[in-house]
């Protein structure tokens, strides 16, 4: 048994982590400032005598010391998230990413315990003309357009995880994600299939972003949390790299006609200008699709479900915790 702190664990992805890792006898702490978590998200982890949740805001808590103190590991997850929320609190945005891993990391290297900090596929930037590999050279767009400001602070943040790796020999492994979904995605701040899968079963018009080519790959949370653990407990990804994602590529056209069809909705697609979607300053990527190879030489890791397992599961769950007023 190991005891492991979970930041942002009160989220999408860090709800299902710790679920995974009380599933394995693990104990787990877990600290989230609900700005997009959610208790709902932990409610069925609460009587869980080896679950303790704690709320806070990552780099003001009072608590981090002795949390991270007290554990093996962290799982580093903290951070704002969602195209619309980023584009519409730039500011706290950027500030909230590279304050909270700056101050996690200082905590981290006094007492040495590895984290695994979760980076993400946009990090790639415009490099979509091939499967983004984890040695590419990064290309983002101009500092005026306000899309890449995410982008970049994740980027700093992999930059400052490895200079503690370098510098002060912290045990650090990198992941970056590419578009995870599954159950308890909220459709809040963007997130594209919870979204869609909404407004199938309300028979409202799927708005689609752009002309809708853009492509992209999804994974399934469970699958990424049990990548994510697998990487963690392995020794030879300190100070490495990994892609966590699907090579299965469909357009977000694809994406909305599948939902319908699945859904046996009556709604029509409506495309909707990046320009009147978003504030000044939006540019999207063309592609993302992951190159994975480097984590299936490791730990000969695949996906397990693909899109089509993926909007069942969420449609059944949107169905059938009254998220759908048909």
């Amino acid at each position: 048994m190991h005891k492991y702190l979970i930041t942002g664990g009160a989220g999408f992805i860090g709800s299902h982590l710790a679920e995974h890792l009380l599933n394995l006898d693990h104990e787990v702490f877990a600290i989230d400032n609900l700005s997009t978590g959610s208790m709902t998200n932990i409610a069925h982890l609460e009587d869980n005598p080896m679950f303790h949740f704690v709320a806070g805001e990552l780099s003001e808590s009072p608590d981090l010391d002795r949390l991270v103190a007290s554990v093996d590991a962290i799982y580093h997850l903290a951070a704002s998230v969602g195209v619309k929320n980023i584009m519409d609190n730039l500011v706290s945005s950027i500030k909230n990413n590279i304050d909270s891993t700056a101050k996690l990391l200082e905590i981290a290297s006094k007492y040495n315990k590895k984290i695994l900090l979760t980076s993400t596929s946009e990090v790639y930037g415009k490099n979509s003309q091939k499967p983004s590999a984890e040695n590419d050279d990064l290309r983002m767009g101009e500092t005026i357009k306000s899309r890449w400001s995410y982008a970049c602070s994740k980027a700093l943040d992999e930059y400052l995880s490895f200079a503690y790796f370098n510098e002060r020999k912290l045990p650090v492994t990198v992941v970056r994600l590419f578009n995870t979904v599954g159950e308890r995605q909220t459709d809040a701040y963007g997130m594209v299939i919870p979204t869609f899968i909404k407004q199938a079963l309300r028979n409202e018009s799927l708005t689609i972003h752009g002309d809708g080519k853009q492509s992209r790959c999804f994974i399934y949370v469970k699958d990424v949390v049990k990548a994510m653990q697998l990487l963690m407990d392995n020794e030879q990804t300190n100070g490495e790299v990994y892609n966590i994602g699907s090579k299965q590529v469909i357009t977000i056209e694809e994406l909305a006609d599948k939902i319908i069809d699945y859904t046996r909705s009556k709604s029509i697609k409506l495309f909707i200008p990046y320009n009147e979607a978003y504030k000044v300053g939006f540019e999207d990527a063309e592609r993302r699709e992951p190159n994975t190879d480097k984590i299936e030489k490791l730990l000969n890791f695949a996906p397990q479900s693909n899109i089509d397992n993926i909007i069942t599961k969420v449609t059944k769950y949107c169905t059938e915790n009254n998220h759908i007023t048909v």
